[in-house]
């Protein structure tokens, strides 16, 4: 029993009193402390979750809007006159007729529903009540006629694109003040439409083309679609994950397992951890000067970008799966070395199969990385304009082609307010497909995770 416990001992008095229950100065500035550190990470927490919902407001408000799309019903008479003079139905001379001889066809198709409908025309001529549909619509109409030349004589019913501007003024992008300014558009053209929306014939729905159309011209924002960039950056996940996931995972397994440790491997990790910190532009230049100007490959092609952006990811994998090898503990490995398993055995049996939920989650979380890269694929001219879609592999893989981060960049660059809203849309598509991709490695990571 110490003096404290006995009883009749004296208490300190003074200064040098103390008790467990009332906090002296020393503990209240230490708690002070610990109150403004927690008061200082909960304001950093915050000012990061602001950021975030000011980013993803911003993109959510302009990119929505791409998912709609309006269109106008028509029922356009395809006239034998001015598509088949010849009357034989072949389809060389059909093919001779461009769009120019497809448009009267669909400005007296809208007139005709402006009068059927009893809809007031706003004293417009017929050349501005045309104006109101995309200049898409002509090559719509041509392409059905080509793939349909029984048709020609009949009147079918389209959906065809409404202009830039008219689709525009649905979505609040434009407004009667900003059409009165506009050469490409009047205010009477959006009373029009105004009014053909109230019978039914211009509607605004969603819009799956985004997903499926190829790039368009400056002139047609409203044709543009995210197809080609689609299946591009698709071709170059699937390269990427071809070639970085065996040679990541083969060479951090030798790192890890079997590799003496001497000035060698030593180099080896520190060039490895010095790669993974070189920006990604620098990459695309040595894509440029390797796989191009060196081997030949051409430009704007799946196979290119995704040699770069597997050069690019291999440092990451390689990081990832060492780290998920060291989480192994060494028990594992000695209980297999002794009951007489050989090394390869260890690895590959043991070892490997506990690090793998840790090598999923690096892998796809440099696959997510390499596809939001757009830097190096500038460099090797996928900003190039690519309207016709690669063709399947292996020989797509050659072909000109786009991905999704650049895109976004391609539209930005364009004066249309419609491409901003086009390129806030493919943002959204990108931030689906890493999301999708996290959480995908969230669920690989827990799905195979072993406690010891």
């Amino acid at each position: 029993m110490t003096d404290m416990s006995q009883p009749g001992t004296a208490a300190p008095s003074g200064k040098n009193r103390s008790s467990l229950l009332a906090a002296d100065a020393r503990t209240k500035r230490r708690n002070a402390s610990e109150r403004r550190f927690r008061l200082m990470g909960l304001i950093a927490v915050s000012i990061g979750v602001l950021a975030l919902v000011g980013l993803l407001t911003s993109i959510l408000g302009n990119g929505l809007s791409s998912f709609r799309q309006t269109y106008i019903a028509l029922d356009v008479y395809l006239d034998p006159a001015k598509l088949d003079k010849s009357g034989t139905r072949d389809i060389e001379k059909i093919k001779k007729v461009t769009t120019f001889g497809y448009k009267p066809l669909i400005e007296k198709a809208l007139v005709a529903a402006i009068e059927k409908a009893g809809v007031d025309d706003q004293g417009l001529s017929g050349k501005k009540i045309g104006a109101m549909i995309s200049p898409e619509a002509p090559a719509t109409l041509r392409n059905y006629v080509i793939a349909n030349p029984d048709k020609i004589g009949e009147t079918i019913p389209f959906d065809l694109l409404a202009g830039g501007r008219i689709d525009g003024f649905f979505k609040g992008r434009v407004t009667m003040e900003s059409a009165a300014l506009d050469r490409n558009t009047s205010p009477e053209q959006l009373r029009l439409a105004e009014a053909l929306r109230d019978k039914g014939i211009v509607v605004t729905r969603f819009n799956w083309a985004f997903f499926t159309s190829p790039d368009a011209s400056d002139t047609r924002p409203e044709a543009a679609g995210l197809g080609v960039a689609l299946l591009g950056s698709a071709y170059m996940m699937l390269v990427v994950l071809v070639l970085a996931l065996p040679i990541g995972v083969a060479a951090s397994i030798y790192l890890e397992e079997f590799a003496r440790q001497n000035w060698l491997t030593d180099l080896i990790e520190v060039n490895i951890s010095n790669l993974a910190a070189v920006p990604s532009i620098v990459f695309g230049i040595l894509g440029l000067a390797a796989f191009i100007n060196f081997a030949g490959l051409p430009q704007s092609a799946p196979i290119v970008g995704g040699l770069v952006l597997t050069l690019m990811t291999l440092p990451t994998i390689i990081i990832a799966t060492r780290a998920a090898l060291k989480a192994v503990p060494p028990s594992i490995r000695d209980a297999a070395l002794g009951v007489g398993a050989s090394k390869m055995q260890t690895v590959f049996h043991h070892v490997l199969p506990l690090a793998m939920p840790g090598i999923l989650t690096g892998t796809i979380i440099g696959l997510a990385q390499a596809l939001g890269e757009s830097a190096p694929l500038l460099l090797i001219g996928m900003v190039a304009f690519v309207r016709e879609y690669p063709g399947a592999p292996p020989e797509g893989f050659f072909d000109p082609a786009s991905a999704l981060p650049v895109q976004v960049y391609n539209w930005t660059t364009r004066g249309d307010p419609a491409f901003v809203e086009r390129a806030s849309g493919a943002i959204i598509v990108l931030l689906a497909f890493l999301l999708m991709m996290n959480i995908i490695a969230i669920i690989l990571r827990r799905r195979f995770e072993r406690r010891w």
